[in-house]
C-alpha cells in the first residue's frame, strides 16, 4: 500500500490544502493528514479543534486520515509505515524552504521521499495567515475556506463578515 503524510499547521484548513488533498488521495492508496501542534507558530486554533476541522472537511475521501501529532515528521512518517511526503508549493518563494525541510527530512530518515504539489492555479495564492488576517478583519472568506471553517472562523473572532454593514 502507498502511503502518504501531509503534515501541516492547518491553521485553519484552506481550500487551496483541500485540493491537494484531493489528489494525493487519487495518486495514493492512503493519505494520512498530520496536523502538527506548532506551538511556536502560536497557532489560531487548538490542535484537537484543527483535527477536528480537517476530519469534517476531509469527510468525503475515502482513503483519508486525520492525526494531531507533536514529534519529529520522520518518526511520524515511520511510525505510520508511510512511503512519502507531501508538501504544497503555491509560489517559487517556498521551493527554498520546502528543499530545505526534504534534504533535512533525507538526512534524518533516508528512506523517506519528499513530493511536491501546488494547487490549483485559482488556489495558490491562498495562505492560512492570509484567511486568519482577513476573518480577524470581519472579511468574507467564504471563497477561501469550506463553510464549516468560516463558521469556526466566525465564531473564534465573534463577528459575522455577511450580516456586517
Amino acid at each position: 500500500m502507498k502511503t502518504v503524510v501531509y503534515p501541516g499547521t492547518f491553521d485553519p484548513i484552506t481550500n487551496g490544502h483541500i485540493d491537494l488533498i484531493e489528489r494525493a488521495c487519487r495518486l495514493f492508496d492512503k493519505v494520512i493528514i498530520a496536523v502538527a501542534a506548532s506551538s511556536k507558530k502560536n497557532p489560531l486554533f487548538t490542535t484537537e479543534k484543527r483535527v477536528e476541522l480537517v476530519k469534517q472537511v476531509t469527510s468525503h475521501l475515502d482513503n483519508v486520515e486525520v492525526c494531531g501529532f507533536n514529534i519529529l515528521l520522520a518518526n511520524l512518517v515511520q511510525e505510520k509505515q508511510a512511503n512519502a511526503v507531501m508538501r504544497g508549493l503555491r509560489a517559487v518563494s517556498d521551493f527554498e524552504y520546502e528543499f530545505q525541510l526534504a534534504n533535512m527530512n533525507r538526512a534524518l530518515a533516508p528512506q523517506m521521499e519528499s513530493l511536491f504539489l501546488t494547487p490549483a492555479e485559482h488556489l495558490s495564492y491562498i495562505s492560512s495567515s492570509l484567511v486568519r488576517e482577513i476573518a480577524s478583519l470581519g472579511g468574507d472568506v467564504s471563497k477561501f475556506v469550506h463553510p464549516i471553517v468560516q463558521a469556526s472562523l466566525i465564531e473564534k473572532f465573534g463577528q459575522n463578515p455577511q450580516t456586517q454593514d
